[in-house]
């Protein structure tokens, strides 16, 4: 009886203590449960993802994100990833409600034998669950409370949300090291894989680092990362989530990672911050760095390499034309001079050249030495160029012997070389030993390339400068600057509108024009300084006489040639001034090179755009530039009928006809003019060269029939360009012409000769080149020039010709005075 009450005694005990357990759990419970973040939020989130933004060949161009993620839905993600997952941070997962109270329990107990036995690292119990909640909800703050706030938010997040659910968060959340947010972007900074690549060691890997990427890295902790990876791959097997077999191999296989990649698989950073711009004008900062916007641009791979390369080229061969600036540093080379080369400061982005310091010279070399201790030679026959830059871009003496270069101690920049530089008769180049280098200079000239597809308006190349990492200043679009002569074809397209012809005669002849009371009389010159007389139209703007360029904006006035500069697009408010004709006013390279395109497709407006089209995360599209419509284009395919166009609503900005005159003149500027040296590339070009007072601003601005091009060449800060060394200012000619040759050399050196399409009722007419009338029997120089009905010469007078009676003072229609300084702007 006694024994009876001392059980029952000890059930009540016990029950009390069930009791207060319960409300203990229940107490906790409430009071832990107070003022919980809402995690019914987590049904619709969406964690922050990278914008990623391919070219139009659909390569990786560019990332932008405040964390590097790539969201992937559960569904796509593959079965051994989230099982490698699972058996490393949960193995109940599957079953269990929020919480594992068995390995709790277990956790507990055994913190208990740690702290029994004097100490040591504590385990943990949390779920994925409990991960989650604290990753999304909670900080990371180590305390009981957390713990239970933790604990009750993942039994509560287990009640709306599937487990699917809960392990794409998890695996698109979690942190695992190299900058990577999120198991795809993981499994690309670490193996350059996509998720359905990885292997089964791989994923262990990466299971793995969720306990801490620190404390496996791959390279400086190996052996730590081997052993936590083979554990991951031994609770897949035990699991039965890999066979045994599977997992001895997979175990056996080394842990392989890929260096850190460059995600510019095209360098085009002027051309990425330009989309990143539209971007974040469009949809927002935020959206853009964390919304996972798929981007897919304009950009044509390989023409972007194309102008980097011959832009950058450019610059190099005007740069070295007026001489060399001295060593971009001096260093001691007593003692360990490798490690103060490599302290030194050197400019950015000059690969494939690298620094070097000057160890010692003789007459005819000098010895090098590099960061890494080896050592090459500079021959003079490499460093002949480089005569002392003088001021206003003149070179001094002739380079004889390496000390009048550089000198023991100077740091320079340096381009491994395999072959003497052929001589002007050409033949074999002479092979240099190994270990040769030739002598090179960043250049203090910068400029800017654009490529334009003249059909649609879509930027296929763009490089702002000679390097991104020195400037990030484009000056493709940013860059405000006198166009000078590559304005004229819109002064002649003016006149073609408004009833004259490429044939009309324009007298060359001095021209005055009286700007007012105290202001000297304008007074515009030809480049060359002489006077031709009647001239046809043609060679106006072939031999870019900027008399006759005057004459015929007086004779259309200037308030047509401002309309028609604002309606292409060239510059808006431009002052109605007889300079403006000779590009006094100011452009930008981009707005230029898209009226040139305009000029090709027949006078079609268009809106250059870097961007085709945007999806959101979810792959819908959001913004596409062509938003034709055109639901015959929707089929999936056609039987007999014609595959239909999309429907052209292009505005028509001036006579078809009209913009063919312009593009037949460029024409012959390539063939006969100041751009004949790219006459030599045998394609179908035309173009325009610019050369601004004192060669301040050089400019070559031309297309084939199907792809426009722009260049500009000068100093950031304007100052002259100076001379050429063998005689004559340097031009658009001679500066920005050979970049525009390069290019199109390159671009084009695959396709065939398309010539520039005739538009519908243009007449074709034999005329003489010099007269302007139409070709006889013994004429010599006779070309094809383009007439609209009714408009085309007799053999005896073109039927217009603008005189010299109005050349002294204003006369109606002249547009006003020439304005500001009185010179002439436009030369070349």
């Amino acid at each position: 009886m006694r024994l009876i009450r001392v059980l029952l005694g000890l059930l009540g005990i016990g029950v009390f203590v069930c009791f207060l357990g319960v409300a203990a759990v229940a107490y906790g419970f409430w009071h832990y449960g107070q003022g919980l973040p809402e995690y019914k939020q987590l049904v619709d989130y969406e964690p922050p993802t990278a914008t990623r933004v391919h070219a139009g060949d659909g390569r990786l161009i560019a990332e932008y994100a405040t964390e590097n993620r790539v969201f992937v839905p559960i569904k796509s993600i593959p079965r051994h990833v989230v099982q490698a997952f699972v058996s490393a941070e949960d193995q109940n997962f599957f079953s269990h409600p929020g919480v594992d109270f068995i390995a709790l329990a277990r956790a507990v107990v055994t913190n208990i034998q740690i702290k029994l036995r004097g100490g040591g690292r504590p385990v943990g119990a949390s779920t994925i669950t409990q991960q989650v909640a604290k990753n999304f909800l909670l900080s990371n703050e180590v305390s009981i409370e957390r713990k239970a706030k933790e604990a009750i938010l993942a039994l509560r997040i287990e009640r709306v949300l599937s487990k699917e659910r809960i392990l794409e968060l998890y695996l698109n959340e979690i942190y695992l090291g190299y900058g990577s947010y999120g198991v795809a972007a993981a499994a690309l900074n670490y193996f350059d894989k996509s998720l359905a690549d990885l292997t089964i060691e791989e994923a262990a890997y990466l299971a793995g680092l969720a306990k801490g990427p620190r404390n496996y890295h791959p390279v400086y902790r190996y052996d730590d990362a081997i052993v936590r990876r083979n554990y991951v791959i031994g609770r897949m097997a035990k699991d039965k989530f890999i066979s045994n077999e599977e997992a001895r191999m997979a175990m056996a296989a080394p842990l392989t990672v890929v260096p850190p990649r460059d995600v510019l698989s095209v360098e085009a950073r002027y051309f990425v911050e330009e989309v990143r711009r539209e971007l974040v004008d469009q949809f927002g900062i935020g959206r853009v760095n964390e919304g996972g916007l798929s981007v897919r641009s304009t950009l044509d791979s390989e023409l972007q390499e194309i102008a980097r390369t011959v832009l950058r080229d450019g610059l190099v061969a005007y740069d070295r034309r007026h001489g060399y600036r001295g060593p971009v540093a001096q260093i001691g080379i007593e003692g360990n001079w490798q490690a103060s080369l490599g302290e030194a400061q050197i400019p950015p982005d000059i690969d494939p050249w690298q620094p070097a310091v000057v160890l010692s010279l003789d007459g005819k070399k000098v010895q090098l030495g590099f960061a890494d201790g080896t050592e090459g030679t500079l021959p003079l026959g490499e460093m002949r160029w480089a005569r002392k830059a003088l001021d206003d871009q003149a070179r001094g003496s002739a380079v004889k012997k390496p000390g009048d270069v550089v000198a023991p101690g100077d740091v320079i920049l340096v381009e491994a070389v395999l072959f003497k530089e052929p001589d002007k008769e050409g033949g074999n180049p002479e092979p240099y030993p190994p270990g040769t280098y030739a002598l090179r200079q960043v250049p203090a000239v910068n400029g800017g390339i654009v490529a334009i597809d003249p059909h649609t308006g879509r930027v296929l190349a763009m490089q702002g400068g000679w390097s991104y990492d020195d400037s990030e200043f484009n000056r493709a679009t940013q860059a405000t600057r006198q166009p000078g002569s590559a304005i004229k074809p819109f002064v002649y397209l003016t006149a073609l509108e408004n009833g004259f012809t490429p044939a009309t005669m324009i007298l060359d002849a001095p021209f005055v024009l009286d700007q007012g009371p105290g202001l000297k009389k304008w007074k515009p010159s030809n480049f060359s300084r002489k006077f031709y007389g009647p001239s046809p139209m043609r060679v106006g703007i072939e031999r870019s006489r900027n008399l006759m360029t005057v004459r015929l904006a007086q004779a259309v006035g200037m308030d047509a040639v401002v309309k028609t500069v604002e309606d292409f697009g060239i510059m808006q408010d431009m002052p109605k001034q007889l300079s403006m004709a000779l590009g006094a006013g100011e452009t930008r390279l981009l707005n230029i090179t898209t009226a040139y395109a305009m000029l090709v497709n027949g006078g079609k407006k268009l809106t250059p755009t870097l961007i085709d089209r945007v999806q959101d995360r979810d792959g819908r599209t959001v913004f596409r530039h062509d938003n034709r419509d055109c639901p015959a284009c929707r089929n999936t395919e056609w039987t007999g009928q014609a595959v239909p166009a999309p429907p052209d609503n292009r505005p028509q900005l001036v006579d078809p006809i009209s913009a063919y005159q312009v593009t037949s003149m460029l024409e012959g500027v390539v063939q006969r003019g100041t751009g004949r040296r790219i006459r030599a590339l045998g394609k179908p070009l035309a173009g325009k060269t610019g050369t601004t007072n004192d060669s301040r601003d050089t400019w070559f601005v031309g297309f084939a029939p199907d792809l426009a091009v722009g260049v500009f060449v000068g100093f950031d800060n304007p100052i002259p360009l100076g001379k050429q060394p063998w005689g004559g200012q340097e031009t658009g000619s001679s500066v920005a012409a050979p970049i525009f040759k390069a290019f199109m050399g390159e671009a084009l050196k695959d396709k065939p000769a398309i010539p520039f399409r005739t538009p519908p009722g243009a007449l074709l007419v034999r005329i003489d080149a010099e007269t302007g009338l139409s070709a006889g029997p013994g004429t010599k120089n006779v070309i094809m020039e383009a007439f609209k009905p009714g408009t085309a010469p007799s053999t005896s007078g073109s039927g217009i010709f603008i005189d010299g009676s109005d050349v002294d003072g204003t006369t109606p229609g002249a547009g006003g005075a020439a304005g500001g300084s009185g010179s002439a702007t436009g030369l070349y």
